[in-house]
């Protein structure tokens, strides 16, 4: 049997399906990555060379350079224009079919609402909400992209900052209690598109405690987990194109 009719079958047998992914889910829609060789982290950019690429998303950034902050996360964080790739779309369509309890991201982008995944916990955020630092006003998703301001600001003077998760932050409590009781109750865990390397979101896949985990990554991870293990090492979105094709849905 080939791996993509091993995940059929587990599938097939399961009801309580959840997806833990990362940052591959969405290089497919041209969203680079943090830590590959093309990665975030390693584009050689001028403007930003003489930062290190985790200050450029921290929150001492934030604070004490905040013209630097806006200016890279206008630059590197718009994916307003993107589309969802097939990963997003099959996930979707596994939640319609009432398999799927919800999905684990740690990507800020919102393809997979975009896709149309309803049940999403986003443990690191969105850039596609942004709210005032100081009376907690709400923001569309272009407020910041588009403002005149170098630092944008609210009516009441305060900083209009993303809902995101920098570092030295802490994760949002509800998003992690959220996905913590997903990955808890589900009776398959898939994981795509992550090297599980960043903490604490990666730990969140010890509280699983059903019968099947699904590893869909380009890289082999290392860890370890009870039950049935299949790893599958291809690009996600062409795992779920294949997957779906099988099972004669349209994506």
């Amino acid at each position: 049997m080939s791996e993509i009719e091993t995940l059929k079958q587990w599938i097939d047998e399961s009801q309580k399906i959840v997806f833990f992914g990362g940052a591959g889910v969405s290089t497919e829609s041209g969203i680079p990555d943090f830590r590959s060789k093309d990665g975030l982290y390693n584009q050689h950019d001028v403007q930003f060379d003489m930062y290190q690429p985790e200050y450029l998303l921290s929150h001492t950034c934030l604070v004490k350079e905040p013209e630097v902050y806006y200016e890279f996360h206008r630059q590197k964080m718009d994916t307003r224009k993107i589309e969802p790739n097939n990963a997003h779309k099959y996930l979707a369509k596994l939640e319609e079919m009432g398999k799927l309890l919800g999905v684990v991201t740690q990507n800020i982008d919102g393809l997979h609402q975009k896709a149309g995944n309803i049940k999403v916990y986003e443990i690191h955020g969105s850039a596609l909400r942004n709210y005032c630092l100081k009376c907690g006003k709400k923001y569309d998703e272009s407020y910041i992209f588009e403002s005149k301001e170098s630092v944008p600001h609210c009516e009441c003077d305060g900083i209009i900052r993303p809902d995101i998760t920098l570092y030295e932050e802490g994760l949002p409590e509800k998003a992690v209690s959220e996905a913590v009781d997903a990955i808890s109750t589900a009776d398959m865990l898939i994981i795509g598109g992550t090297s599980l390397t960043v903490y604490p979101a990666a730990s969140f896949i010890n509280y699983f405690r059903g019968k099947y985990i699904v590893v869909i990554n380009q890289t082999e991870l290392q860890f370890k987990q009870q039950g049935d293990v299949l790893i599958i090492k291809e690009r996600i979105g062409e795992v779920f194109t294949q997957l779906a094709k099988i099972q004669g849905l349209e994506l």
